[in-house]
């Protein structure tokens, strides 16, 4: 029985191993995961895979940078790519369809579903103009959620460490960018695991943190959602 090839592009390992557990169980899926763009480049040239889930947000490469160097490639240009988003925005869906993708699937996602979605893009995998978006529910396992709650442990230091600078110092973008990739992790793998009040907080805060980006400003608003995000973790 031939099987379709599905690559899974995430750098968060947490959304990969979900997928890939998931994909699993229709005997007629194989995947292979990458933690980068740069990786998934090699990857989908190597391996020429059926379809790409490539995470929209990544650091280094971004989804929509690694879909223009798939594009660049004749041996990739044609692959189907769908991407995984957290930030799952009428405006940010507009601009993934004009980048010619099938289609968007937004975290958190329900693992059991996914498959279902995969298989509708892989029999329809033309470029679309309205992208559907797959907002899921089913949760993980009560040792998942466990495994994930200790990771945000960490994260929580991380987050503490940062807000610390950013009391301490005029916020940069470095300082900003490096704030947004924690933020980001939790954003999407909060609500797969279980944790929607701290997706939600993770989310509105990704939002501002955003806006300070682009206009230098709003730090006010970085450190009261930063201050809500620390301590949504603290009670979990």
């Amino acid at each position: 029985m031939s099987s379709y090839l599905i690559l899974i592009v995430d750098d968060e390992p947490d959304i990969r191993k979900v997928v890939e557990r998931s994909l699993a169980r229709d005997p007629q899926l194989a995947t292979r995961s990458c933690a980068s763009g740069q990786e998934a480049l090699v990857a989908a040239a190597e391996w020429l895979p059926d379809l790409i889930l490539l995470d929209f947000m990544m650091p280094a490469m971004d989804g929509p940078t690694t879909l223009a160097r798939l594009r660049e490639n004749p041996l990739t240009a044609k692959i189907p790519v769908v991407f995984l988003t957290a930030r799952a925005t009428s405006q940010e869906l507009k601009y993934a369809a004009s980048l010619g993708v099938s289609g968007a699937i937004a975290k958190p996602f329900d693992p059991k579903a996914l498959r279902a979605s995969v298989r509708g893009y892989l029999h329809d995998a033309q470029p679309s103009g309205d992208l559907g978006q797959h907002v899921l529910s089913d949760r993980a396992s009560a040792a998942e959620q466990e495994e994930f709650r200790q990771r945000l442990r960490s994260d929580a230091a991380e987050l503490d460490r940062l807000r610390a600078r950013l009391r301490s110092e005029t916020p940069s973008s470095s300082l900003l960018g490096e704030l947004h990739l924690v933020v980001h992790r939790i954003a999407g793998a909060g609500g797969v695991f279980g944790f929607d009040d701290l997706s939600r907080s993770a989310s509105a805060l990704e939002t501002s943190i955003v806006a300070a980006q682009s206009d230098g400003g709003r730090q006010g608003a970085v450190e009261a959602g930063l201050n809500l995000l620390i301590e949504g973790i603290a009670r979990t």
